[in-house]
């Protein structure tokens, strides 16, 4: 049989090895944005499955080679699309070996080295952002997941104080959840939502500023006017603009109406372990629960996000199984997230934080806000761009005079390979998005893609 040996193990991972390093040799100089399309890549990769098998250092060669025209340069300086970080080169390396080990990571008795590093990981992260220290940290596969998992921590504590019971007697006939979104909200809160058996219509929603602030006398004009079980949903970076909900103010309005207050911070929570950016995260530490992810800021592999809850009991109550085979120690992975069998996505996060260290992280977080900075400045100087948002944190929105024009410029960016930066809508009018979330980009790769979109701007207007 191919493919049994340790011999051959070897060779497959010699060869992945060389394939992994020269995908990031090119990345410099490949274009930004795939060269091939879905049907491409299908036809790359499909056909009947062989009768035989192949050699695992060939399988090995065979995806490195006819994957490339249909892979992304996240890890480069100059993907700026979504909010998508790159890999820090600790994380990736710690990620290689997580693979290694195929640790069965929700049991501490089972998996003792790395639910020890995850454990740690989440008593650091919470130093850094300034959360109590005796909050569950759940790792998740990414900033849906830990909505969703804070969330559902949420739905069963808020029926708990209204006497229901949600394990014991379901859904059917609870209380009503009373469910507070700002207008502005990243589409993952109402995906969570919809999980939670809330729907749409449901939604309670509250009106933000220019910028997707929730406004803190609308919340009170919507608190005042209902009871029952409360969630109020708050925002660390509008994934548009940036901005920050005011923590301080609308958490005390919340917690007044008995509220479970939850902050969505994908991307933003992570502004509060840098000194000159913590103010925009002010009040945090009042809420009861908060959502990250570190494949974002921290430039971890993907598949790691946190959900983090204030009590662990409510975490418990949610999300613990039973199963006579089972053995439980204490507070493990699988008390405080949906999962019970996963890989360790928490080292590869302890890996990026031991090596930055409290002073790395706050100098990432500054750096990406500089780019950010940069970025403005430079679009604003082109004629007939247009910076749509203040830039506070990392993130940057332009748009040109006109909608078609702003889209077939998004277009020509992704044609042109120098950058990539992804559409969006903002206040009814088209407009692009660039994110400052990778390590890896430096003032030149700032400055490159401001030339190459002066360019491409110019080209557009003569012809």
């Amino acid at each position: 049989m191919t493919g049994d040996s340790p011999d051959d193990r070897a060779r497959a991972l010699e060869t992945a090895h060389r394939a992994a390093l020269r995908f990031l040799d090119s990345i410099d100089e490949r274009p930004v944005w795939p060269r091939a399309s879905l049907d491409d890549m299908l036809a790359a990769f499909g056909g009947p499955l062989a009768e035989t098998g192949t050699d695992p250092a060939e399988v090995i060669e065979q995806i490195a080679k006819n994957a490339d025209p249909g892979l992304v340069a996240i890890p480069g300086g100059r993907f700026f699309g979504f909010v998508i970080g790159g890999t820090y080169p600790a994380a990736l390396a710690a990620d290689w070996l997580v693979s290694t080990w195929d640790q069965n990571s929700g049991s501490s008795l089972l998996a003792p080295a790395t639910v020890a590093m995850e454990r740690i990981a989440g008593q650091w992260m919470l130093d850094l952002f300034g959360l109590p220290s005796t909050a569950s940290v759940g790792f998740v596969t990414g900033g849906q997941l830990a909505n969703f998992t804070c969330l559902a921590a949420a739905r069963h504590a808020v029926l708990d104080r209204a006497g229901w019971d949600i394990a014991e007697s379901g859904m059917r006939d609870a209380p009503r959840v009373r469910f507070v979104v700002g207008s502005d909200r990243h589409g993952s809160i109402d995906r969570a939502a919809r999980f939670l058996g809330i729907g749409r219509s449901e939604l309670i929603v509250v009106p933000s500023d220019d910028q997707g602030r929730m406004r803190a006398d609308a919340l009170e004009s919507v608190l005042a006017d209902g009871a029952g079980p409360l969630i109020v949903c708050l925002q660390a970076g509008e994934v548009h603009t940036g901005a920050f909900d005011d923590f301080d103010t609308l958490t005390v309005i919340a917690h007044i109406h008995d509220a479970w207050v939850h902050i969505d911070g994908a991307f933003g929570l992570w502004a509060a372990a840098a000194p000159s950016l913590s103010h925009l995260t002010e009040g945090i530490a009042a809420a009861d629960s908060w959502a990250t992810d570190a494949h974002k800021t921290l430039n971890v592999p993907y598949d790691c996000g946190m959900a983090i809850v204030r009590d662990p009991a409510d975490s418990i109550a949610a999300f613990r199984t039973g199963g006579d085979y089972l053995i439980y120690s204490g507070l493990d992975p699988w008390d405080v997230t949906p999962e019970l069998s996963r890989r360790a996505r928490g080292v590869p996060a302890w890996a990026a934080l031991r090596s930055l260290g409290r002073s790395g992280v706050a100098a990432l977080m500054d750096r990406l806000h500089a780019n950010a900075l940069r970025m403005a400045a430079g679009l604003a100087s082109i004629d007939a761009v247009e910076v749509l948002n203040e830039v506070e944190y990392t993130q940057v929105m332009f748009s040109l005079d006109s909608d078609e024009g702003t889209r077939a410029l998004g277009a020509a960016v992704l044609d042109e390979g120098t950058a990539a930066v992804t559409g969006a809508e903002w206040r009814g009018r088209a407009a692009l998005r660039c994110s400052m979330s990778s390590w890896a980009t430096t003032a030149d790769d700032v400055d490159r893609t401001v030339h190459a979109i002066r360019d491409l701007v110019a080209a557009q207007r003569i012809a």
